[in-house]
Protein backbone atom coordinates (compact mmCIF):
# COMPACT_ATOMS: atom_id res chain seq x y z
CA UNK A 1 0.00 0.00 0.00
CA UNK A 2 1.44 3.26 -0.94
CA UNK A 3 1.31 5.95 1.59
CA UNK A 4 2.52 9.72 1.39
CA UNK A 5 3.55 11.46 4.32
CA UNK A 6 4.10 15.25 4.13
CA UNK A 7 5.71 17.41 6.65
CA UNK A 8 7.86 20.47 7.68
CA UNK A 9 5.41 23.76 6.91
CA UNK A 10 5.01 26.16 8.83
CA UNK A 11 4.56 29.82 9.49
CA UNK A 12 7.64 31.95 8.04
CA UNK A 13 7.96 35.38 7.21
CA UNK A 14 8.35 36.63 3.69
CA UNK A 15 12.27 36.02 2.25
CA UNK A 16 12.62 33.07 4.74
CA UNK A 17 13.04 29.21 3.85
CA UNK A 18 11.32 26.22 4.45
CA UNK A 19 11.83 22.78 3.41
CA UNK A 20 9.42 20.13 2.88
CA UNK A 21 9.64 16.79 3.29
CA UNK A 22 7.31 13.73 1.91
CA UNK A 23 8.41 10.16 2.75
CA UNK A 24 7.14 7.62 0.45
CA UNK A 25 6.36 3.90 1.66
CA UNK A 26 5.19 1.10 -0.86
CA UNK A 27 6.68 3.12 -3.64
CA UNK A 28 10.29 4.10 -4.88
CA UNK A 29 10.99 7.45 -4.81
CA UNK A 30 13.47 7.23 -7.48
CA UNK A 31 11.93 5.35 -10.12
CA UNK A 32 8.23 6.91 -10.47
CA UNK A 33 8.30 10.43 -11.47
CA UNK A 34 7.18 12.82 -8.53
CA UNK A 35 6.11 16.02 -7.49
CA UNK A 36 5.39 18.98 -4.88
CA UNK A 37 1.49 20.68 -5.50
CA UNK A 38 -0.07 23.33 -3.45
CA UNK A 39 -3.43 24.50 -3.32
CA UNK A 40 -4.51 28.01 -1.69
CA UNK A 41 -7.64 29.20 -0.81
CA UNK A 42 -9.73 29.64 -3.19
CA UNK A 43 -7.98 28.27 -5.98
CA UNK A 44 -7.10 25.23 -7.70
CA UNK A 45 -4.61 23.11 -6.71
CA UNK A 46 -1.23 23.25 -9.04
CA UNK A 47 2.01 21.81 -10.02
CA UNK A 48 5.01 23.68 -7.80
CA UNK A 49 7.73 20.96 -9.16
CA UNK A 50 7.77 17.63 -10.13
CA UNK A 51 10.95 15.71 -11.23
CA UNK A 52 10.35 12.89 -13.43
CA UNK A 53 11.88 9.15 -12.88
CA UNK A 54 15.08 9.94 -15.61
CA UNK A 55 15.68 13.38 -13.61
CA UNK A 56 14.07 15.59 -15.99
CA UNK A 57 12.92 18.49 -13.11
CA UNK A 58 9.99 21.25 -14.56
CA UNK A 59 9.00 24.20 -12.02
CA UNK A 60 5.66 26.15 -12.07
CA UNK A 61 6.74 29.52 -13.58
CA UNK A 62 6.03 31.41 -10.12
CA UNK A 63 8.79 29.48 -8.15
CA UNK A 64 11.37 29.03 -10.63
CA UNK A 65 15.08 30.13 -9.14
CA UNK A 66 13.48 30.25 -5.60
CA UNK A 67 12.50 26.46 -4.91
CA UNK A 68 14.48 23.09 -5.87
CA UNK A 69 12.77 19.84 -5.73
CA UNK A 70 15.02 16.59 -4.97
CA UNK A 71 14.88 13.11 -3.45
CA UNK A 72 16.96 10.49 -1.49
CA UNK A 73 16.75 7.27 -2.78
CA UNK A 74 18.34 6.00 0.37
CA UNK A 75 15.48 7.68 2.96
CA UNK A 76 12.86 6.90 -0.03
CA UNK A 77 11.90 10.98 0.33
CA UNK A 78 10.96 13.73 -1.65
CA UNK A 79 11.83 17.15 -0.65
CA UNK A 80 11.37 20.99 -1.54
CA UNK A 81 13.52 23.73 -0.56
CA UNK A 82 11.43 26.87 -0.82
CA UNK A 83 13.58 29.89 -0.18
CA UNK A 84 13.14 33.56 -0.91
CA UNK A 85 9.03 32.59 0.06
CA UNK A 86 6.30 35.25 -0.83
CA UNK A 87 2.66 35.79 0.59
CA UNK A 88 1.57 34.55 -1.95
CA UNK A 89 3.04 30.94 -1.52
CA UNK A 90 0.98 30.58 1.67
CA UNK A 91 -0.75 27.56 0.42
CA UNK A 92 -1.49 23.81 1.71
CA UNK A 93 1.45 21.95 0.06
CA UNK A 94 1.02 17.96 -0.66
CA UNK A 95 3.33 15.40 -2.63
CA UNK A 96 2.15 13.15 -5.14
CA UNK A 97 3.52 11.46 -8.10
CA UNK A 98 4.41 13.30 -11.14
CA UNK A 99 1.90 13.32 -13.06
CA UNK A 100 -0.56 13.48 -10.06
CA UNK A 101 -2.50 10.36 -9.22
CA UNK A 102 -5.91 10.34 -7.78
CA UNK A 103 -6.15 8.16 -4.91
CA UNK A 104 -2.78 9.38 -3.04
CA UNK A 105 -3.11 12.98 -2.23
CA UNK A 106 -2.60 13.10 1.42
CA UNK A 107 -3.48 15.86 4.17
CA UNK A 108 -0.28 18.24 3.38
CA UNK A 109 1.97 20.48 4.99
CA UNK A 110 0.68 23.74 5.36
CA UNK A 111 2.79 26.37 4.68
CA UNK A 112 2.21 29.98 5.77
CA UNK A 113 3.83 33.55 4.53
CA UNK A 114 3.40 36.37 6.41
CA UNK A 115 4.60 39.06 8.66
Amino acid sequence: QVQLAESGGGLVQPGGSLRLSCVVSGSNVDSNGMGWYRQAPGKQRELVAGIASEGTINYAVAVKGRFTISRDSAKNTLYLQMNSLKPEDTALYYCNYFPARFPYWGQGTQVTVSS
